[in-house]
C-alpha cells in the first residue's frame, strides 16, 4: 500500500508587490514570538513600526522589482524536493506544500489544501536550518492552531548539523577558495540573521546552533583560512547578539582582509541577501577599504541541500517521535517543541 505523505515547507514569506509591504511588515511584528508584548499592545506597536518602516522597505524591495523573490525560490525548492523523493523513495506518494508565516500562501491557507489532499502523514519541515522560537516555533504554532485533521504529524526541529547541509556549504566555499590567487588575504564571514539577546537569554538555541554548524563546516574545509561569525538585520534599540555583520566588515577592512561572505542561516535569496548583503554591505565594504567582497549565494536548490531536506523527511517518517532534529542540544531548551508537545 502506498502512503500519502504531505511535506509542508515553512518559510517567512514576502510581499509580492509594493502594496503588500506594509501588511507584510505588520504581520511580522504582530507575531508574539517576534515582539513579546500583550495582545493589544503588540498590535499597536506592530501598526506603528510597519507604517514607519514601509516607505524605506518599499525602496529596498524596488531593487528586486517591487516584491520579494522568496516565494519563487521556495517553489523551486519544493519542486526539487518532491522530484528527489519521487525518484529515490518507493512506497510513498509525496506532495510538497508551501506555508508562509507572514504573507501568502499563509500556513493557514496551506493547511486547508493539505486537509483536502488527505495525507496519511505530515512532515513539517522549516526552511530554517537552525531552530529559533522566532521562526520554526512560530510556524509550528500556526500549523497546530489551524490543523484539524487526524494524520500523524512529525516536526523537524533543526538540521544545521545534517551532513549534506554541511557538505553543501563546504563544497561552495572550497570551490570559491580554489579560484583565489591569494586565499590567505581573505576572511570568511558567516552571516546569520540576528536576534535580540533577550530571546537567547530566554533559552532560544539559535546562536548555539549557528556556531555549531560553522564549526562543522570549518572542520570539513580543513583549510586554515580565517573565519568569523556575525549577525545582520539588527533593528530597534535593544541589545542584539553579535558581533554585527557591519562591524565585522569594517574590522576586515581595518585588518587589510578581503571578504568571502557566507549566508549561513538563509537558504533562499530575499531582501536580506539581495539588498542588505549585496548592496548595503557591499557599499560598506568598499567604504571600509575591503579590496574584494565576495558574497556566496544561498543554497537554494543545491543538490546536497535537497538531499539534506530529503534526509529529514525520511528521518521523520521513520520515527515514532513527534519531533526530530539533528542538533545535539546540551539539554532540552525552553523553546524545544519536544517540551511543548509533552
Amino acid at each position: 500500500m502506498v502512503k500519502r505523505i504531505a511535506v509542508l515547507l515553512f518559510n517567512l514569506g514576502g510581499p509580492k508587490n509594493p502594496e503588500d509591504v506594509q501588511g507584510f511588515l505588520y504581520n511580522l511584528f504582530a507575531d508574539k514570538n517576534i515582539i513579546n508584548l500583550p495582545f493589544g499592545f503588540r498590535q499597536g506597536v506592530a501598526s506603528l513600526i510597519s507604517s514607519r518602516r514601509a516607505p524605506m522597505a518599499k525602496k529596498n524591495y524596488a531593487h528586486m522589482g517591487g516584491g520579494s523573490p522568496i516565494l519563487k525560490e521556495t517553489q523551486a525548492q519544493a519542486q526539487a524536493l518532491e522530484a528527489y523523493i519521487e525518484a529515490n523513495t518507493k512506497g510513498i506518494e509525496a506532495k510538497v506544500f508551501i506555508g508562509m508565516r507572514y504573507w501568502h500562501p499563509f500556513v493557514e491557507e496551506t493547511v486547508r489544501e493539505i486537509e483536502a489532499w488527505s495525507p496519511d502523514e505530515i512532515v513539517l519541515l522549516p526552511l530554517y536550518p537552525q531552530f529559533s522560537s522566532t521562526t520554526s516555533l512560530s510556524s509550528f504554532e500556526a500549523f497546530d492552531k489551524a490543523y484539524k485533521g487526524a494524520a500523524k504529524v512529525t516536526r523537524v526541529c533543526c538540521y544545521s548539523d545534517n551532513a549534506h547541509f554541511i557538505k553543501a556549504h563546504v563544497d561552495a566555499i572550497a570551490a570559491k577558495i580554489g579560484t583565489l590567487k591569494q586565499p590567505g588575504h581573505y576572511r570568511l564571514l558567516f552571516s546569520a540573521h540576528g536576534l535580540p539577546e533577550s530571546i537567547i537569554t530566554r533559552g532560544d538555541p539559535y546562536q548555539a546552533q549557528v556556531e555549531a554548524c560553522v564549526a562543522k563546516i570549518m572542520a570539513g574545509l580543513g583549510n586554515p583560512i580565517e573565519h568569523s561569525i556575525c549577525y545582520q538585520s539588527r533593528v530597534g534599540p535593544m541589545k542584539w547578539i553579535g558581533p554585527s555583520t557591519d562591524a565585522s566588515i569594517q574590522k576586515a577592512g581595518a585588518d587589510g582582509k578581503s571578504i568571502i561572505l557566507v549566508p549561513i542561516a538563509f537558504v533562499s535569496e530575499h531582501i536580506e541577501t539581495l539588498v542588505e548583503l549585496d548592496i548595503e554591505y557591499a557599499h560598506l565594504a568598499a567604504a571600509s577599504g575591503v579590496k574584494d567582497y565576495i558574497r556566496l549565494p544561498a543554497l537554494g536548490i543545491n543538490p546536497s541541500y535537497i538531499k539534506a531536506l530529503n534526509d529529514e523527511v525520511l528521518k521523520a517518517l521513520g520515527s515514532p517521535a513527534a519531533v526530530v532534529g539533528d542538533h545535539d542540544c546540551a539539554g532540552c531548551h525552553s523553546f524545544c517543541p519536544k517540551r511543548r508537545i509533552a
